[in-house]
């Protein structure tokens, strides 16, 4: 029995863990630790853009771009879990944000329309998508012939030097994997930041990102 209730303690506990920094009660902690307003700097986000948050659970980085891009633009929310965005649209509904449109996408289509957007951000969440190139490919064609694709993800210290499929699977990812993958989808890197700081402030992940546009066609 005592066995039992310190399995249930240590699952719940993981759990936990899991989700703290994408529920609400811990946003604002989360913003101590994440510069929002350098990573918008970064992607040039401007007041009357277009953007899409893909992987926005209940939408902590989406209501930072529905401020940012004001009243003129539109955030697009995107998740696979639809209990997230009804969480999202709750919360929407009670700031009264009015520029967040909520999409259910699939595993290996965001479901954006094509050509409309100016800045797609993937925000620790590339790593859980096994369709990769499939899901870049749908972005690109969401992009204006401008548009920008910002990827942020953290590289936990055990992981460095594995290869894609481990890092993948303990949740977190090497900036040479995704550099290499964005080119191969048709993508220019234009800006790296090798460190951004530490996850949760845990100095044990650190986060980098990684900026790219589409490459021009001769």
């Amino acid at each position: 029995m005592a066995l039992r209730f310190l399995f249930a303690n240590i699952f719940l506990l993981c759990i936990s863990n899991a989700v703290a920094q994408y529920s609400e009660e811990d946003w604002e902690d989360r913003d101590t630790w994440m510069n929002v307003s350098e990573i918008f700097d970064l992607v040039g986000i401007e007041k009357g853009n277009q953007v899409a948050d893909i992987g926005c659970h209940e939408g902590y980085l989406s209501f930072h771009l529905s401020k940012r891009v004001g009243e003129s633009g539109k955030v697009f929310a995107v998740d696979v879990e639809e209990y997230r965005l009804d969480k999202l649209k709750e919360y929407a509904k009670q700031r009264k944000v009015e520029n967040i449109e909520v999409i259910l996408g699939d595993y290996d289509n965001p479901k954006l329309s094509e050509g409309i957007l100016d800045v797609v951000i993937v925000m620790d969440t590339y790593h859980e998508i096994d369709n990769y190139m499939e899901v870049l490919g749908h972005i690109k064609r969401a992009l204006k012939p401008n548009g920008r694709i910002l990827i942020l993800e953290k590289l936990k210290e055990q992981k460095r030097g594995k290869n894609r499929e481990e890092q993948a699977r303990g949740h977190t990812l090497s900036s040479k994997y995704v550099k290499a993958e964005l080119k191969e989808a048709g993508f220019t890197i234009t800006k790296e930041v090798k460190d951004f700081g530490d996850w949760q402030e845990n100095e044990e992940k650190q986060m980098w990102i990684v900026v790219a546009k589409q490459t021009p066609t001769e």
